[in-house]
């Protein structure tokens, strides 16, 4: 608990803590429970949204508190707070918690406020307004009224003005006089005042300052004591209450930054390490790994820091650092050694070098060992610019997985955003959901929307591109069940967001199923969605069409309408388009039968492909995803080799065989 050295009613409004009990000793008997106490001696220096520490902060107050309970109940692993819609706050209570080992819980962040008022009401009996400073309270009128009563004129406000029914920094502010952690008694107030903080004739603020209470005591308790019995502290008389006093010690902190390049690495020459890059305009992408790693290193730590010292030089190279990435791409050869990979990964990427926030991320399993590419392999999306939003939810909540670690759910720039791959983890417990795939596949398509909704767009209107990575220990017949269920979910999602909204277009995403040997906590679904969430411009021009329609063909390829039995396409007119193309065996003998190349029986015969079909298939995938480009106002020079906005990738299938 936490209060000013010197009290006044005139400063309260202007503080992170907002309101404070002079009464600890009455606190502490109704809770039956230990308290800890400080005076709060900082005051408001670092004002940008994301916090850092900063002497002489607000914030470093709670750092020493909560320091000192780790340092006397060394049991305590976590810290709950109330925020339900400010970031200021959680991203302050988070920040503390990161740098103690904490665990930071917000059960109430992003919650429906109707519900959260309504459970107020259900369940604390007696609470009353505190404080009133939002449009339609008027303090001599409002203060002091028990939830109940104020409820109906709350919503009708909602209704009017907008108003957040019970959200903190819109300052409606409510003090639980009995609440359920009180085991022995209620507060009755007898006498109090109404101080009018501002006069504003729009939204006055008034508080409600007790000069007077008495202690009634409940019949029967609800609660038992939660009191750690293996604590020392808690011994004896649970009504105790510390005083923490001392300037703030940062016996939390890491004793020294790791540096980049001061641990021993492997012995790695130019032609062992491999490095693919590829830039349009301020974006560019690098792909890094290590050519045949068992040869050089022992482990997949030491081939992580080879990559990652590689990538930061070339970063700097390019006038960027880790703080311009937009999103990484991790695949390791052994899922086992995930949380290796951690370790080494926030060494180097770290929310100190990541002033605008750390990168998105998506983590898979690939067998890079069998094809020479290492232990790990790295692929990077990077913008020359200041621009990228991040949304990180580092605390547990109901509302989405949180994010404890060195990625964020989300990055937003250039109107596409950037989501982290998805599981199928129940946000409140951070488990994975029981029911097989099926299951898993619904809660991480719930977790992307709940993440998509932060940024004003759905799963279900704005995905450009679904990319569902499926673990090989799922049954193939599963397979089938997943995709399947993966249609008609985002149907009736789509169903679900027509109602009540009007959107004048809706995209048709594409959907990409990639098979794997594992994923993250043994997850048997990912899913990893891109949004774009910029406006819609209009189709093209008659003059356009016309010109598209007489264009050329290529290679002697001209356009069928079976050509588009193999293409998967969504696009947004001038702006952004992800296409796939899907060649079967039947069509690769169609688009060969074109041509005069013929394929030998015993070639045939065998299953192989000969090298001349496979350039025809190549070059028919070219020509048709060229006419893609053309119709959707668009070339090859907006397409980059690698992950990005317009990406080239390849998928075939591990059994082909080609014969020269």
């Amino acid at each position: 608990m936490m209060f000013p050295k010197y009290f006044y009613l005139n400063n309260l409004c202007k503080m992170l803590y907002l309101c404070y009990n002079r009464d600890v000793e009455v606190a502490s008997y109704l809770q039956h429970n230990v308290l800890f106490i400080t005076f709060l001696v900082g005051i408001h220096r670092h004002h940008d949204l994301s916090y850092s520490m900063t002497p002489g902060d607000e914030v470093e107050d709670m750092f020493k508190l909560l320091n000192e309970v780790k340092r006397q109940i060394p049991s305590v692993t976590a810290v709950s707070s109330g925020a339900i819609a400010s970031d200021y706050q959680r991203l302050r209570v988070e920040s503390v918690c990161s740098r103690l080992g904490l665990v930071s819980l917000a059960y109430l962040w992003k919650q429906d406020q109707s519900f959260l008022l309504q459970e107020m009401v259900n369940f604390c009996y007696t609470s009353e307004s505190f404080q009133v400073a939002a449009i339609g309270l008027n303090p001599s009128k409002h203060l002091g009224k028990e939830i109940a009563y104020l409820e109906p004129h709350l919503h009708e406000l909602k209704e009017l003005y907008g108003i957040n029914v019970c959200v903190t920094f819109l300052f409606f502010l409510i003090t639980r006089i009995m609440f359920q952690l009180s085991q022995n008694a209620r507060i009755v107030l007898d006498k109090f005042q109404i101080v009018l903080h501002s006069s504003d004739s729009i939204a006055p603020v008034g508080i409600l300052h007790p000069l007077a209470f008495h202690l009634e005591t409940k019949v029967e308790s609800i609660y038992s004591n939660g009191i750690d019995e293996d604590s020392n502290v808690c011994q004896g008389n649970v009504d105790t209450v510390f005083e923490v006093q001392g300037d703030v010690q940062q016996e939390g902190e890491a004793a020294s930054e790791f540096v980049a390049g001061s641990s021993k690495r492997p012995s790695v020459t130019k032609q062992e390490l491999k490095v693919s890059k590829t830039m349009k305009d301020n974006v560019f992408s690098i792909s890094c790994w290590l050519q045949d790693s068992c040869k050089n290193s022992s482990d997949l730590q030491e081939d992580l820091e080879v990559v990652l010292t590689k990538i930061e030089t070339l970063l700097v190279e390019n006038g960027s650092s880790w703080e311009n990435v937009l999103y990484i791409h991790l695949y390791i050869a052994d899922m086992d050694e995930f949380a290796v990979a951690n370790e080494t990964y926030v060494r180097y990427i770290t929310q100190k070098k990541c002033r605008y926030g750390v990168p998105s991320r998506s983590t898979i399993e690939l067998p890079l060992l069998q094809v020479g590419l290492g232990r790990a392999y790295i692929e990077v999306l990077v913008a020359n610019d200041p621009t990228k939003k991040v949304l990180h939810v580092q605390s547990i909540s109901c509302w989405a997985p949180s994010c404890i670690g060195p990625y964020s759910q989300a990055t937003l720039h250039n109107d596409i955003l950037h989501m982290a791959g998805q599981l199928g983890l129940d946000p409140a417990t951070m488990v994975l959901c029981k029911g097989g795939p099926v299951a898993e596949l619904e809660q991480a398509l719930e977790n992307s929307e709940a993440v998509a909704r932060s940024f004003n767009c759905s799963i279900s209107t704005s995905t450009i591109l679904c990319l569902i990575y499926c673990s090989e220990s799922i049954e193939k017949s599963e397979r089938i069940i997943v995709q399947k269920k993966a249609d008609t979910h985002l149907k009736q999602m789509k169903l679900d967001h027509a109602e009540g909204h009007k959107k004048t277009m809706v995209l048709d995403p594409v959907f990409l199923y990639v098979l794997v040997p594992d994923l993250p906590k043994r997850a048997l679904v990912e899913v990893k969605p891109m949004f774009y969430t910029g406006e819609y411009l209009s189709g093209p021009s008659d003059l356009d069409k016309q010109y598209q329609s007489t264009g050329q063909g290529c290679w002697g390829f001209e356009y069928e309408t079976w050509h588009d039995i193999c293409l998967q396409k969504c696009a947004v007119y001038g702006k952004i388009c992800t296409a796939i193309l899907s060649v079967t065996e039947e069509l690769a003998a169609k688009i060969c039968s074109l041509t005069s190349v013929a394929c030998p029986d015993d070639v045939k015969s065998k299953g192989l492909v000969d090298e001349e079909q496979v350039i025809i298939i190549a070059r028919f995938c070219i020509y048709r995803l060229d006419k893609v480009l053309l119709e959707n106002n668009l070339s090859w020079a907006d397409v980059m080799v690698s992950f990005s906005t317009l990406a080239l990738l390849f998928y075939f299938t591990n059994f082909l065989e080609v014969v020269s």
